[in-house]
């Protein structure tokens, strides 16, 4: 007993220093291989400009792309720019992002945050978190989106796409998005934030679906937790 005592005593322990350095060699390989795989992983909300991008990542919350770039075009004819859609009527709003699902609750959100645009910022779309947040129906997901996609501003992205990878790739336990942000960008060179949430995007609709891991397919496998 007492010679496994003194084994156990004097088996060094890792570090969080080195434990954290551990991680991040193992982010880098995977970001390696996701840049590799993924060469042509993009927004997949269409736009021709801030304000467009900011409209749709609006009305993207609880709704798939797809659905929202086959809502936009009719949305974006009529109001193209926040000028045109702060005259709207909510009720033309809501007629035109209906398919996008709580269509008054967004219609109100697009409205109000048109005004505000116009009175407050001269019609621009500001490229700081701090002011982007305090527009209606802006949180951090659609702040990120707005500052690394217009702006390319390094901004870290969490979708669910993004929120499933980190916690099955053992980055994270949390489920809250802003924490998960703050925690798995530790381990992603700030410069890679952008891009490493389309990466993973891509990677969540091609492999490591919500349906199913396809651990057998993956190019990650080697450096993921549930597939060892």
């Amino acid at each position: 007993m007492a010679k496994k005592l003194a084994t156990a005593r004097t088996t060094p322990r890792m570090s969080k220093a080195e434990k954290f350095g551990g991680e991040r060699r193992r982010m880098g390989e995977i970001i390696r291989i996701l840049k590799r795989e993924y060469p042509e992983a993009h927004c997949y909300l269409d736009h021709a400009s801030p304000f467009q991008l900011l409209v749709a990542t609006i009305l993207s919350a609880q709704c798939t792309d797809d659905r929202v770039n086959k809502t936009t075009p009719a949305l974006f004819s009529k109001f193209p720019d926040p000028g045109a859609m702060a005259k709207a009527k909510v009720k033309e709003l809501e007629k035109l992002v209906m398919p996008t699902g709580f269509f008054k609750t967004k219609a109100k959100a697009i409205l109000e945050t048109s005004k505000v645009l116009v009175e407050k910022y001269a019609g621009e779309v500001p490229r700081t978190m701090e002011e982007l947040v305090e527009l209606r129906g802006v949180g951090r997901k659609t702040a990120n989106v707005i500052l690394g996609n217009a702006y390319g501003v390094p901004g870290f992205v969490v979708d669910t796409h993004v929120g499933r990878l980190s916690r099955r790739m053992g980055f994270t336990k949390h489920a809250d998005p802003v924490k998960l942000e703050h925690e798995v960008r530790e381990f992603v060179p700030m410069p890679e934030w952008s891009m490493f949430s389309l990466w993973l995007i891509a990677h969540g609709r091609a492999i490591c679906t919500a349906r199913r891991a396809k651990c057998e397919e993956c190019p990650l496998s080697a450096y993921c937790p549930k597939s060892i």
